[in-house]
């Protein structure tokens, strides 16, 4: 069976990026984990809580098909951390999914996987954190370069996890 972990910010996630994804995935077939800097409680900007027993540091790339930062203002504390950043490039250099929505995607591109890669963002000054990185902004909704899949907010998160789900299971 597909795995896939989404990553999330202790707290101020994205509710809708976060649950709408994951049920995407799910309703697919694909099991989903659920990861951050530390484990226990997480809470989401609007008000969402989830239990999170899987913290970065034991998240192995080997063990799923896709990677997902799921974004939000707390997801800004990705931007510049190496356990992040280093997930994402192993994932993308192995040839799997490496996704992320909202303003998560500047983590990836902090990371060094979006140079020269069609990206989309949340809007402002996200879209120059890409486009600074080598990213290729695009301003769809969501967007797919080969492993690469990114989405601009709350409103894309089905058709991103549509996306992951069918870039996963080819």
């Amino acid at each position: 069976m597909a795995k896939v972990v989404l990553i999330i910010a202790p707290e101020n996630y994205r509710d809708e990026e976060l649950l709408h994804t994951k049920e995407e995935l799910e309703r697919a077939g694909v099991q989903t984990a659920v990861a951050s800097k530390k484990t226990g409680e997480a809470k989401g900007k609007l008000g969402t809580r989830v239990n999170v027993s899987l913290g970065l540091d034991d998240v192995r790339v080997d063990d799923y098909d896709g990677v997902v930062f799921v974004g939000g203002s707390g997801s800004a504390i990705y931007f510049h951390d190496e356990k992040a950043h280093s997930i994402a490039r192993e994932t993308f250099s192995k040839g799997k999914v490496i996704s992320a929505i909202c303003i998560a995607p500047v983590t990836l591109a902090n990371a060094g996987v979006l140079s020269g890669k069609r990206a989309t963002v949340w809007n402002g000054e996200y879209i120059e954190k890409l486009k600074a990185k080598g990213a290729i902004y695009t301003g769809n909704s969501v967007e797919i370069d080969g492993n690469v899949i990114t989405a601009n907010g709350p409103h894309a998160a089905r058709d991103f996890g549509r996306a992951i789900a069918s870039a996963i299971k080819g």
